[in-house]
Formats: C-alpha cells, structure tokens, sequence
C-alpha cells in the first residue's frame, strides 16, 4: 500500500504538470498555424528559414532536442537511467513549432514525450530520486506525453510503456503510466485542449464477413510493407544527408527549397501536420472521393518527412505515420470500390502503419477503440498485428531494445537495441525449409519427365496409328 500510495501520488502530480506544459506547447503550436493567414504570400515559403532556424537552436542550445523526439527519450531511458537536460524543454518547444508552422513535415507527439520526459526527470533530480524511480517516473512523463497529445489516455499511456521494448511491456510501470496518462489528458481537458475524433460509425459489423477479413488480412500485408518503407526512407535520407559535404545551415536551407520546388508537381497537401487531409479521408462524403488527393500521397508525405527531419528539422514522426497510414489506407480501399471501404481501409492504416512502424500492437490497438470505436476493433486487431510482423525487426525507433522474435526463421540477439542487433536466419530451420522447396523442386522434376514420357508415348501411338491406317489403304 506504500508504494501504490507513493506512485498515484507522484504519477498524478507529474501527469499533472505535464498535461499543463505540453497544453502550453499545442496552444502555442495552433496560435501559430493561425497567424499564417497574416502572412502575404504562402506560409511553406518560409521553410528554409524555419529549417535553418530549426538546426541552429538545436545545435546552439540542445543537442538532445534533434529529430523526432520519441528517440532520444528511448536511448535516455536505456542508457542513462531516464537523464534528460532541462534544456531540451523549452528547445524541443520552440524548434517544433518553428518547423510545423513554416511548413515542415513533422508532428506534435514527440515533443510532446520528449516534453513530458524532461520535465520527469528533471523532477527526479529536483527530488533527489534514485535512478531507478527516476527511470519509472521519466517512463510516466512519456506517457504522460503521449496521452496529452494524442487525445487517447489508455493508448497514450500503454504506448510509453510498450514503445521501450519490442516484444515486452513493463509491468512495473503499469499503474503509474495509467495514472499519469489520465491525469495529463484530463489536465489538458481542463486548459481547453481540443482533439479530434473520428466517427466511422456508420461501417458496423455484428457478424463474421469472411470476404472483408479477407481484404483486412491482405491490407495487413500492405500496411506492413508502407511501415517498412518509411523506416527505410527515414534511414537511408539521413544517411544521404550526412554524406553532403555543406554545412548543416545551408543543408537545411537546400531541403526547405527543394521541398517548395516540388510544389508545382505534387501540390500543398504534404506541408505541416496534415490533419485536415487525415480527417477527410475517413468520411464518406469527402472531398477526396473525387480523386482530388492522388493515390501516391503518402509516397510523397514519407519523402516530404524524411527530407525535413533528415536535414534538422524538429517534431515527431507518430504524426506523419497517421497521415501515411490513413492516405495509404484510403487508396487501399478504393480498389474495392466500396465509400465505406474507404473510410474503413483509412482508419486501419492509421493504426497498423503506426504499429508496424514503431512496434506497438498493443497500443494501436487500444487507440483503434478509443478514435474509431469499438466496432472497427475486431478488423483493427488483425490488420495491425499482421503489420507489426511483416515489417520485420525496424523500427523508426533504432534505440527499442529486441525481446523477441517475429518469425522462428530467425536468429536474434536479444537484448540488443534494434539498429545494432543481429538478425539472421535460423540454421536448422533453414535447412529443413530447404529440404522442404528441394523435395518439392524434385517431385515437380519428376512429374515434368513422366508427363513428357506421356507425351511422347502418345505421339508415338498416334504415329503408329496413322502407319497403320495408311497400309490399309494402301
């Protein structure tokens, strides 16, 4: 009873401070998104600017507060017991606003865990806890974090505590991230933060529609490969970024401009979060049934991400994700031909592309319920586990520590963080797999030359029939 007392006294009292910190954050990030209309000419020309300001902040004053914010909070937690620098605060505040409001395309959430695990920890030192209450309080400020952002206490706080390990949730850490997740996420209620939820409620099954969890087995599959496809394309951008030789300011710039060059050909939809797009594609009587949003657009949004948080640009990454997902998702869809479908496909990419891309079933799953409600829960559970297996071990989050093995084709070092383990094939496996495709490779020999034995034979009887019949004629 002491240390439940303890933790629902510390975990509210920080979700508390937390929900009123990033509140502040998303209040100054809407009366920013707004002053664009002040502006006489279109606000994403200001990008290069925002980039450049973006990479000097950071790089001036906190270098903790680079990228997408969700992964440094991961590698503090492994690696330095949950010790963050004050400073990425108000920094990782400031850049993130300066990059969405100028256009870049990044998102809220990361801030806002990054946010959340800074002011926890520097609680932890302010109270002179040990490392291992520091640790399991960071873990409640990510949680916090999320939950705030996001609109999903329950999603927001699983998420904290599951994004840590790929294949295992922290139990210990259960109770308080709960409790500093509702606390931040009714504090915000409070300060008049507001979320969006989308009502898909007119797409309702109370039956088994085998031929739908058909096309929602085979969307798994897809989104799988969409998660992949951006882990692959946020790595490998950063890599070709890091190998120009410029200088970081006029890198950032070159990225602002050609993001704005792009324009002309692919439009404005990939500027900024992107949450009116996300939202239009869940509706039914959208815009967007009239093929206004080309089917590439979440081609472009995970190019436009890569290029904006490769070159210095600050935010999350969660956010894009749901925007690639939904597009993804929506585009999915209209191959069936079905309005409903659509919104449908949209709101499962939403959350399996998130859980494929940041290994987090178990989250996506919850925040499936909490935005869409419970009907879409059954379809939702399937689409988003078949995502988290077919992406593989990747993750937008190298720093998430392996506890487990998606395929038992594969040997794994558990135990390791995922951009520096090693994933192999398994060598017995392998081998009996590859008795398996011999012995079938030879049984499709065989029956290849006894079916042209056959043939042969029969040409030969045909050719003794006709000998035959032209001697009696003759």
């Amino acid at each position: 009873m002491l240390s439940v007392t303890k933790w629902l006294i510390l975990s509210s009292g920080v979700g508390i401070i937390i929900g009123a910190i990033v509140t502040l954050f998303l209040n100054i990030l809407a009366y920013g998104e707004s002053a664009r209309s002040l502006l006489p000419f279109h606000y994403y020309y200001l990008l290069p600017l925002g980039l450049l300001l973006s990479v000097w902040l950071t790089r001036r004053f906190a270098p903790d507060a680079e990228g997408h914010g969700t992964e440094k909070v991961i590698e503090a937690v492994h690696k330095r017991h949950g010790k963050i620098d004050v400073a990425v605060i108000p920094v990782k505040l400031l850049t993130t606003v300066v990059t969405l409001v100028t256009g870049g395309s990044a998102g809220k959430e990361g801030p806002g865990a990054q946010i959340g695990a800074g002011t926890a920890s520097a609680i932890s030192d302010l109270l002179r806890f040990s490392k291992r209450d520091r640790k399991k309080l960071v873990i409640c400020g990510i949680s916090a974090g999320f939950a705030t952002v996001f609109g999903t206490p329950i999603a927001g706080a699983i998420f904290g505590i599951e994004v840590l390990v790929v294949g295992a949730v922290m139990y210990e850490v259960l109770l308080p991230s709960f409790v500093a997740g509702f606390s931040a996420f009714f504090t915000a209620q409070y300060l008049g933060a507001h979320y969006t939820y989308y009502d898909i409620s007119y797409f309702q099954h109370y039956f088994i529609d085998l031929v739908l969890i058909l096309k929602v087995i085979l969307g798994g599959v897809f989104f799988g490969l969409v998660a992949w496809l951006i882990i692959a394309t946020l790595k490998q951008t950063e890599t070709a970024v890091e190998k120009i030789p410029m200088n970081p300011y006029f890198k950032a710039i070159g990225a602002g401009i050609l993001l704005i060059l792009l324009v002309p050909l692919v439009g404005e939809h990939y500027f900024g979060l992107g949450l009116d797009t996300i939202s239009q594609t869940m509706k039914v009587d959208s815009g967007l049934q009239s093929g206004s949003l080309p089917w590439y657009a979440f081609l472009v949004k995970i190019f436009y991400t890569a290029v904006t948080l490769g070159s210095g640009g600050s935010g999350g990454i969660i956010t894009p994700i749901f925007y690639i997902g939904a597009t993804s998702g929506h585009w999915f869809g209209g191959l069936f031909g079905s309005e409903h479908q659509l919104a449908l496909f949209a709101a499962l990419g939403f959350v399996s592309v998130l859980a494929g891309a940041t290994n987090a079933p178990i989250a996506a799953t919850v925040m499936a319920m909490e935005l869409f409600g419970m009907d879409i829960a059954h379809y939702a559970a399937v689409s988003i586990v078949i995502s988290f297996l077919v992406s593989g071990h990747r993750s937008v989050f190298p720093s998430q520590k392996i506890q487990m093995s998606k395929s038992d084709l594969l040997e794994i070092e558990f135990g390791e963080d995922i951009e520096h383990s090693r994933v192999k094939f398994d060598k017995a496996q392998y081998k009996r797999f590859n008795k398996i495709y011999h012995d079938i490779q030879l049984k499709r020999l065989r029956h290849r030359q006894d079916r042209l034995k056959r043939r042969k034979k029969s040409e030969e009887e045909e050719e003794n029939e006709g000998e035959g019949v032209k001697s009696e004629e003759d």
